[in-house]
């Protein structure tokens, strides 16, 4: 029977001289250029002084790759601590020998943890606003910024789903996948179907944000935000290969799940909370 099943198998980038821009660092300007762009708008809508767009993002920035580094490294791949301490916090490996290596290993989960805390910071002391005014708004920015760093994942044929019958429409073989993963075979697009969801919850987070009032109600849109986005992650995960060395597994269920069940249960609680949180609708600006 001839098989159906896709190969992707593309260049790592695009080469500028002998320089070459991978696609899976282009996908994280695009994350964080659209996010920028789309937290501009949203403080125009509020009428919020554009002078605190800019502590914003630097606050983000720090936060999303700092955090997501130091979650990898913990939730994975703790015996980097001991084994190559300065590749923990450098895009660098130093064994067995020195080399450049990028950001690359980064958890979300981490990245969550640590934007909490960059944004409380950023909430009172440089906006002065309820912090969750700010996460409800930063929850629309992320979700999009999510798809685009899972089509990172895909370019790079990491982070690459479970084996799949090769005549399922699902079905792509990854030629450049890590060797860790063993035989190369027809796999789920894990990457995609992340990606999709986080693309679709960011459709859904805005139009509650426009057509709705939901963003006086302040942790709502956050709460929701939690709850679908770290369901997307728990789900897509039966799908997906076990990452790295699993450091947390119960149930049948691997780290990933396990970290996402409390952000899901926090998510419930922070709308619960919402409804003694709202605040006097303004006048805002249509988009």
């Amino acid at each position: 029977m001839e098989t159906e099943y896709k190969i992707w198998d593309p260049s790592v980038g695009i080469k500028i001289g002998s320089f070459t821009l991978h696609y899976y660092s282009l996908m994280f300007v695009f994350a964080f250029g659209f996010g920028y762009i789309l937290m501009k708008k949203i403080f125009d809508i509020d009428h919020v002084n554009q002078k605190y767009l800019d502590p914003l993002f630097t606050w983000t920035l720090i936060g999303t790759i700092l955090g997501a580094r130091l979650g990898h490294v913990i939730f994975y791949q703790p015996e980097l601590f001991k084994e190559d301490f300065l590749s923990v916090f450098l895009p660098i490996r130093t064994k067995p020998e020195l080399e450049f290596t990028g950001f690359s290993g980064l958890a979300s989960h981490g990245a969550t943890i640590m934007l909490i805390f960059t944004t409380l910071y950023y909430s009172f002391k440089i906006i002065k606003k309820n912090p969750f005014w700010v996460y409800d708004r930063l929850g629309i920015v992320v979700s999009l910024g999510g798809a685009f760093v899972r089509l990172g994942n895909f370019f790079n044929s990491e982070i690459i789903g479970k084996q799949v019958d090769p005549s399922s429409p699902l079905a792509i073989l990854f030629p450049q996948m890590s060797d860790e993963y063993g035989v190369t075979v027809p796999r789920y697009p894990g990457q995609l179907l992340e990606a999709t969801g986080y693309v679709l919850l960011f459709v859904l987070l805005w139009f509650l944000y426009r057509k709705t009032n939901k963003k006086y109600q302040q942790g709502w849109l956050f709460g929701l935000f939690f709850i679908i986005l770290w369901a997307i992650r728990f789900f897509v995960e039966f799908l997906k290969e076990p990452q790295g060395d699993e450091f947390i597994s119960f149930g049948g269920l691997n780290t990933g799940q396990i970290l996402s069940i409390p952000f899901m249960l926090a998510g419930v609680a922070i709308m619960i909370y919402s409804k003694n949180n709202r605040i006097e609708p303004e006048g805002d600006k249509t988009f």
